[in-house]
């Protein structure tokens, strides 16, 4: 096999993949099923990272034929795509961002291919959840929340915020309860799932990252005193 680039879904650790820690096998079969002849491809990844190891198990279903001089060969793209372990493409985020709105994100990710609806419904409360916890807004709907926002935040993530909340149903259920199950496109159900990680990584993130660097400087400084070097 030819070497590829890939991240780990679980450290984000990036790495070249090679065959020592990638594994493939093909099934083909027919039985009579109305497709045809069919082949599936499970495919493993072990992350290189020593302090990860975690293994990616991703399944792929292509249409097949049989030629008299090359056996069995795939054809065309996928035409379906399983992804067995991890289950979603959900991010991995720290733990001191609150549990309850980790839960939200993983779950949205998680079925925004089954149910694009709930998966939204999911982002909103997500969403909610971030704007209460993290700027101390709470008001009884999240339309009035994200509009406390505005001169709170930077112009360009306010930007982002609104024009999510503008796209086809999200914006009319945003001025209801969050728990409504709205209609969505698979691409709405995105683009919230998006935002929120956004929102997580330039919030959270940046922040503990800034207090994290101001406290080193702050032991750096009392380690020179408390040693009298001036």
């Amino acid at each position: 096999m030819d070497p590829f680039n890939w991240k780990c879904p679980y450290c984000n650790h990036a790495a070249t993949i090679t065959s020592s820690n990638f594994d493939s096998y093909t099934h083909y079969f027919d039985k009579g099923n109305k497709e045809g002849l069919l082949g599936l491809v499970t495919r493993v990844i072990v992350c290189p990272n020593s302090e990860c190891k975690e293994f990616s198990l991703n399944s792929f279903l292509y249409k097949a034929q049989s030629t008299p001089s090359h056996g069995y060969q795939m054809q065309g793209q996928p035409i379906a795509h399983w992804s067995l372990r991890p289950q979603s493409k959900a991010k991995p985020f720290p733990g001191y961002i609150p549990q309850p709105i980790r839960d939200d994100y993983e779950e949205a990710c998680l079925i925004k291919d089954l149910s694009p609806k709930a998966s939204a419904t999911l982002s909103r409360r997500c969403l909610q959840g971030i704007i209460r916890d993290f700027w101390g807004i709470s008001k009884s709907r999240l339309i009035d929340e994200i509009n406390d926002l505005k001169g709170k935040i930077d112009a360009a993530t306010w930007d982002a915020i609104n024009a999510v909340r503008s796209i086809g149903n999200i914006g009319a259920h945003m001025e209801k309860d969050i728990n409504l199950v709205i209609d969505v496109e698979p691409k709405e159900a995105e683009l919230l799932i998006g935002l929120i990680e956004i929102l997580l990584k330039d919030w959270y993130i940046a922040r503990y990252d800034r207090q994290q660097h101001l406290a080193s400087i702050v032991n750096v400084a009392q380690a020179k005193k408390a040693t009298g070097a001036p």
